[in-house]
């Protein structure tokens, strides 16, 4: 996997584009590389794959989702990614360019020729699913702890208030056959040899056109509107996670179902701990007396405070394990566990009389050593032999 390139990368988007737009650019790649274009062109001909794993992945809600989290390491060890049996993917690069010309339907004679005899196409008129949205929340390390609830705001496309969803001025009844396509909802146009059926341009398919459409949403029954939502977090969520909120996407076409609301999660870095999966990390300042002598300090965790003894002797970087003080792990009753890492703080000012008294105690202590200091000397002189 480590010489495959980001999907996103691939299609030339960005991460939070939306299906349509996903959907545009994997067209446009998939007809610029396909190998009726580029006949004997290997290059072409492993970029035309290359485009139709990318699309296979990001298309499907819940691949795209496995993808954003894990990356390629999602789909190792047959995972159901792409051309997984049983994953509704892409099987045959060339299944990709036939759906590519038929919109999901049919092949690519059907749309070249026509198809079904008579040329008389498909009227696309029925409802249409919203687009997904994509919402960025930042929070912090104890939110994500704890779990929190936040209402957010933002702008999605609803149904019209002015036309109530109708799209016309009068409340509904300005609808007519469209002229372009004489209510069939396509069109056929002639290049040299061929003929190609398309969706009319001024109908969008659906056959009919509306006479005095609405003047604030322009006859498309739909405008944007500010929406507020409740999020609730839970606790022990990872920076990196996607939450879904069904339904608060943007609302389908001719009053489709509504897509959904991704809300992508960013936790801040903490000026105190470090997360690693579910277990915390932190540096500690331990005085010099006692690190020597022993005895007892308290540390931070995400309930409170915490008391931990140190024994007599400790030296720099020593670790402490409080087990069950880490995050707590997501959807269960357990919680990681916090590692203190101890710093041993030297004074860097010293009186007269703590000086003396310090050289006194350096002269005491002769050529006593450490055993970290016996463990370097020991490896030094392997080291000069």
């Amino acid at each position: 996997m480590a010489d495959k390139r980001d999907y996103y990368e691939v299609l030339g988007v960005s991460r939070d584009v939306p299906a349509d737009e996903l959907k545009k650019a994997y067209r446009k790649l998939a007809v610029k590389y396909h190998p009726d274009k580029n006949p004997d062109d290997k290059t072409a001909e492993a970029k035309f794959k290359e485009v139709g794993e990318a699309y296979d992945v990001l298309s499907d809600e819940q691949k795209r989702a496995a993808y954003d989290r894990y990356g390629h390491a999602a789909f190792a060890g047959g995972m159901g990614g792409p051309g997984a049996g049983g994953g509704g993917g892409f099987h045959d690069p060339f299944d990709i360019f036939r759906e590519v010309f038929s919109g999901g339907g049919g092949g690519i004679f059907e749309q070249f020729f026509g198809g079904g005899g008579g040329g008389g196409g498909r009227r696309r008129d029925g409802p249409q699913r919203g687009s997904d949205l994509r919402y960025g929340m930042e929070i912090t390390l104890e939110e994500a702890a704890h779990g929190m609830e936040r209402e957010i705001e933002y702008e999605r496309s609803a149904s019209c208030k002015t036309c109530s969803g109708s799209g016309s001025a009068s409340g509904g009844g300005g609808k007519k056959t469209c002229r372009t396509c004489g209510g069939v909802g396509q069109v056929i146009s002639s290049r040299g040899f061929f003929q190609i059926q398309q969706t009319c341009p001024d109908c969008s398919g659906s056959g009919e056109v509306i006479s005095d459409p609405c003047r604030n949403c322009h006859g498309t029954g739909r405008s944007k509107e500010r929406t507020k939502v409740r999020v609730k977090v839970p606790a022990g969520i990872e920076d990196g996670s996607r939450l879904r909120s069904t339904g608060n996407g943007d609302l389908g076409v001719k009053n489709g179902p509504a897509g959904d609301l991704y809300i992508a999660i960013q936790i801040k870095p903490h000026e105190i701990f470090e997360r690693e999966g579910n277990d915390l990390h932190c540096d500690i300042p331990l005085s010099f007396g006692v690190a020597a002598l022993g005895g007892e300090i308290t540390v931070p965790t995400m309930e409170g405070k915490a008391s931990v003894k140190v024994p007599s002797g400790t030296q720099n970087g020593t670790t402490f394990r409080l087990r069950s003080k880490g995050m707590k792990i997501l959807g269960e009753d357990r919680h990681g566990d916090l590692y203190v890492h101890v710093q041993i703080a030297v004074p860097t000012k010293l009186n007269a009389e703590q000086r003396e008294k310090l050289e006194d105690f350096a002269k005491s202590l002769g050529e006593q050593t450490s055993p970290m200091e016996e463990s370097f000397f020991e490896k030094a002189k392997k080291f000069f032999r």
